[in-house]
């Protein structure tokens, strides 16, 4: 159950209900590939740096362990030891970034597996069914995700049949709750918008699946090529038409400022790879912008990555101390980065929903804007 608690402008504060708990929105998603964060995260640090909702892939969580492996461990949750919600998407990304090794058909993708090399065959029934054995609280949609710059009768298409495999996702989903032997049968489902950069495709493909009645509505299909101008503007078009009483998950979006812009426009949920990819290579964001540890500057430098700031790293180490393991490639340097890094996106939405709650959001976004351009590195 989703529920809208304040609004500032376009700017949404709310509750989503699920069967593994409440999720206060706006809210990042920390992304978990594998059932792991990258850079030796645990589940128990997770909840340390106030982790709500985690994101695991379906795709790489099918080609390894196993999703049937995976079910027969309990599900998901109980696998990764992991009690609050998870997201997992659906697969369809991974079909976009395996360009070359697929084809695609109206039954669904055959392509190649990026470990071994084998055929694997995905649609919307294997998506759901894989899914399912994972028991994961949210399930997204298998949908295809055209290049930004693709042409528009190919992004036409592509979106005609993602809207098809969508109805197809939602009658198997229905089917796999309804079993004995699933994982969770309440298991939820997400639709998710294409149509590129080109705004009138992603509006009549709002309005068509915003009919749909699903548990929620995912924009996907950015921050994958566009300008932030562009992404923009197709959620100012966009979002309007996507169902106001459902949560709004943006895909694999993206930095601070994308985060602040983006909840500016009505949406709630997001998730990026960014806090654990950059912190493993020792890039820490902070109020005044991100900053490259490995620099000379930091070699004497004892305070700690952020004054202030209440994660692991910052209670107990400092820049230098941090720097000195990334240069000698101890993997705590990387771990501490990754902690840090997360625990500045989740303290971020805290401050996000704080200001929507004090229907301030307009002051705290400029503020934080030229906080974060003027300190940048």
């Amino acid at each position: 159950m989703y529920q809208v608690l304040k609004t500032d402008g376009r700017a949404k504060r709310a509750e989503f209900t699920t069967v593994h708990g409440t999720v206060q929105t706006p809210v990042f998603m920390n992304v978990g590939t594998v059932a792991a964060i990258k850079g030796a995260v645990a589940t128990t640090d997770l909840k340390e740096i106030g982790t709500q909702i985690e994101l695991s892939n379906t795709y790489h969580l099918h080609v390894r362990p196993g999703d049937e492996i995976v079910k027969k461990l309990g599900g998901l949750h109980r696998f990764m030891n992991w009690d609050r919600p998870i997201l997992t998407d659906s697969g369809g990304f991974q079909v976009f970034s395996l360009a070359s090794l697929r084809k695609i058909r109206e039954e669904g993708v055959t392509f190649r597996s990026h470990i071994d090399g084998r055929k694997i065959f995905m649609g919307p029934e294997q998506s759901m069914q894989i899914q399912s054995n994972l028991g994961s609280t949210i399930a997204m949609a298998f949908d295809e995700c055209p290049s930004s710059v693709a042409d528009r009768d190919y992004v036409q298409k592509s979106v005609e049949r993602t809207t098809r495999w969508l109805a197809r996702c939602k009658t198997e989903m229905a089917r796999l709750n309804g079993l004995e032997d699933t994982v969770n049968p309440h298991q939820l489902l997400f639709g998710i918008n294409q149509g590129a950069i080109y705004a009138d495709i992603r509006v009549e493909h709002a309005k068509q699946i915003a009919e749909m009645n699903l548990d929620g509505y995912a924009v996907g299909g950015l921050a994958v090529g566009e300008t932030h101008e562009q992404m923009y503007y197709i959620l100012d078009e966009t979002v309007p038409y996507l169902p106001q009483d459902k949560p709004v998950y943006l895909m694999g979006v993206g930095t601070p400022l994308n985060i602040i812009e983006a909840v500016d426009r009505g949406v709630d949920f997001f998730d990026c790879v960014y806090p654990s990819r950059n912190g493993r290579h020792g890039h820490v964001y902070t109020a005044d912008g991100k900053r490259n540890l490995f620099n000379a500057q930091y070699e004497l430098d004892d305070r700690p990555i952020e004054e202030g700031c209440q994660c692991p790293a910052c209670r107990h180490y400092s820049r230098a101390y941090i720097r000195h393991l990334l240069k000698a490639k101890e993997m705590l340097g990387m771990r501490l980065c990754v902690l840090h890094n997360l625990y500045f996106y989740n303290h971020l939405m805290e401050e996000i929903r704080a200001a929507i709650d004090a229907g301030r959001y307009q002051e705290f976004k400029k503020q934080k804007i030229e906080r974060y351009l003027h300190g940048q590195e």
